[in-house]
């Protein structure tokens, strides 16, 4: 939604229509999920794979521009004809945007910056899809969610976005801190920014990003929702020990990293054992951060390595909460509809 929700707005505000192409259905090996959105029109973002699947795509969408029409359901076979060797089978709808509906849509978009997921639903013989604000804690599917159901010749297609949040806490704006932030701003995460320090933020922050200077940094990791991934960089070791010690305090939270070598993982441990700090707990701490088989210590290298991580950390959370909330069954190949 990130991709293409802030576009969207501005080209309706600019009195054009837009597409809506989602992947609805994948059946095998596919460049992207159910749920992957693309926008076309004056400008085109996000992405539902690429490659000559996302032109035809692009096609079809610009067709609806041209001629208008209800929503489209369109199947593709990523095989040699597409020049795709995926081998699956991914099913696209394609929805028109028109400008008279941009205050709902800025409304939508109002409810996504207040942390509320967004339910849509299209059926077969609806002029367009409904979007409806729900609260993530009473979301009943469970994280991001797509799914097209189908019956006789009649088909459904329900759609969560942005029930997951992603909340990130990173200390210090330093060179690391600053490519850790802009590495993990295009991922959606929700991030607020900390230094003690007044003039080191750059002037422009990239999307999802929030500024705190402040002399009390160990407020803002009370203030953080549960769930919350916490990374420790900043420019003073002393400053690190006393922000990893208000995050031990904690135990709702999903991550904890803290940039440094071996060598500052071990001393930081004798002394959180030396306050009172459980052994057992010491293991809830990253440190050092970052996916294994990564030694650059260039800034945006270090980014790219822990950015990977709490990617890896969130999908496996979201594993788990797909398999506690796992949404109706997907249809089966044989009934879904062909190519319109």
């Amino acid at each position: 939604m990130n991709d293409w929700l802030a576009p969207l707005l501005a080209t309706l505000s600019d009195g054009k229509a837009a597409v809506l192409v989602t992947l609805v259905h994948a059946v095998g090996s596919t460049p992207r999920e159910a749920g992957a959105t693309m926008l076309v029109g004056p400008v085109t973002a996000g992405s539902i794979g690429g490659g000559r699947l996302e032109w035809l795509a692009t096609s079809a969408a610009q067709a609806l521009l041209e001629v208008g029409g209800p929503p489209r359901l369109l199947r593709f076979t990523l095989g040699p004809s597409l020049d795709q060797s995926c081998g699956g089978i991914v099913w696209l709808l394609a929805e028109r945007i028109d400008p008279e509906d941009s205050s709902e849509w800025r409304m939508r978009k109002a409810h996504a910056e207040d942390g509320f997921a967004l339910r849509r639903r299209l059926a077969d013989d609806a002029p367009k899809s409904t979007w409806q604000p729900i609260a993530p804690q009473l979301s009943d599917t469970g994280p991001d969610y797509a799914h097209l159901q189908v019956r006789d010749a009649r088909w459904v297609f329900t759609q969560q976005i942005g029930a997951e949040a992603f909340p990130v806490v990173v200390f210090g704006a330093g060179h690391v801190g600053t490519a850790t932030v802009r590495a993990l701003a295009p991922l959606g995460a929700q991030i607020v920014w900390v230094d003690d320090r007044d003039d080191i933020f750059p002037a422009a922050l990239p999307p999802g990003v929030r500024t705190v200077s402040t002399d009390a940094p160990t407020a803002e990791v009370h203030a953080a929702p549960p769930g919350s991934y916490f990374l420790v960089m900043t420019h003073s070791q002393k400053l690190d020990f006393e922000i990893c010690e208000a995050i031990f305090v904690r135990r709702d939270f999903a991550w904890f990293g803290l940039i440094g070598s071996a060598s500052k993982r071990a001393g930081f441990n004798r002394r959180f054992t030396a306050r009172g700090l459980p052994p057992m707990r010491l293991g809830d701490l990253t440190c050092p951060i970052g996916i294994a088989g990564i030694q650059s210590k260039h800034p945006a290298a270090i980014a790219a390595a822990v950015a990977a991580q709490l990617l890896q950390v969130r999908e496996a959370r979201s594993a788990i909460q797909h398999a506690s909330h796992p949404g109706p069954d997907a249809p089966p190949l044989s009934s879904l509809p062909r190519p319109q």
